[in-house]
């Protein structure tokens, strides 16, 4: 079939392909065992060795004037350790490790994946479905840990009308179910979009007619997709600090 688009003049390629998980050292339907080093698995742990390196390496000489790694170290520290104390409240600083290690290892995951040929590891749901859930369960022992049964008041609107409480605790209790689902979709969604439709404009540069056309675009998707992924790693690190304010605060 594809010969025969080729022969017409015609142009097969496939946007998806590129989230195919396959082994590292096999094809795309081989099997995959728990021991088997896949694609994801490979750029997942380049994601961890770039955090390892900026804050081992970079860092290890705590020089009083910093280099430039240590400087980016030190305003990716900052800026989400300001967003704990401002969002959370400074009670909650003890688990900033936590919230830092998601923000840097879905940072550096997202930033990976724009590089050609690479493989991108949060456009895939069942990643992002371990952080977001994690995120969830993490925050709702939390809750019960620190407030027991008054954890629940979170679900109870007390300056709402006594008629319409029952039902606006309904509510609360959806939304809160569907807290992890929206996390780890719109992290998984955003980046899977945005790699889509550089791969489907990358196609289109194959034709002579529109290459010009198409080139131009995949620049400015790249430049727009470079601003997603940062904005997508502190959309995900807000809303953890959003979930466990009201772990730590569940009275309305």
């Amino acid at each position: 079939m594809a010969e025969d688009a080729h022969a017409e003049g015609g142009l097969t390629f496939h946007p998806m392909d590129q989230f195919m998980i396959k082994p590292l050292f096999g094809e795309y339907g081989d099997p995959v065992h728990w021991y088997t080093v896949t694609n994801l698995t490979l750029w997942m742990a380049l994601a961890v060795l770039c955090v390892l390196g900026l804050f081992v390496f970079a860092t290890r000489g705590r020089a009083v004037v910093p280099g430039r790694g240590q400087s980016v170290a030190e305003l990716a520290y900052g800026f989400v350790y300001k967003m704990v104390e401002d969002v959370t409240g400074k009670d909650a600083i003890r688990y900033f490790p936590y919230i830092f290690t998601l923000f840097l290892f879905i940072l550096f995951a997202n930033f990976l994946a724009l590089i050609p040929t690479s493989f991108s590891t949060t456009s895939h749901i069942g990643v992002t479905a371990v952080l977001g859930f994690g995120v969830f369960f993490a925050v709702t022992i939390l809750g019960f840990v620190k407030n027991g049964a008054s954890f629940l008041g979170l679900f109870w609107v007390t300056s709402a009308p006594l008629v319409l409480r029952p039902i606006l605790a309904l509510i609360e209790v959806i939304s809160y179910f569907v807290r992890p689902v929206s996390h780890s979709i719109r992290l998984a969604g955003n980046i899977m979009a945005g790699h889509a439709v550089l791969k489907v404009f990358a196609g289109f540069a194959a034709i002579t007619a529109i290459a010009p056309v198409s080139v131009l675009a995949i620049v400015a998707i790249y430049g727009l997709e470079v601003l997603v992924a940062g904005i997508q790693a502190y959309v995900f690190t807000i809303l953890t600090c959003v979930y466990l304010r009201d772990a730590l605060h569940p009275s309305h």
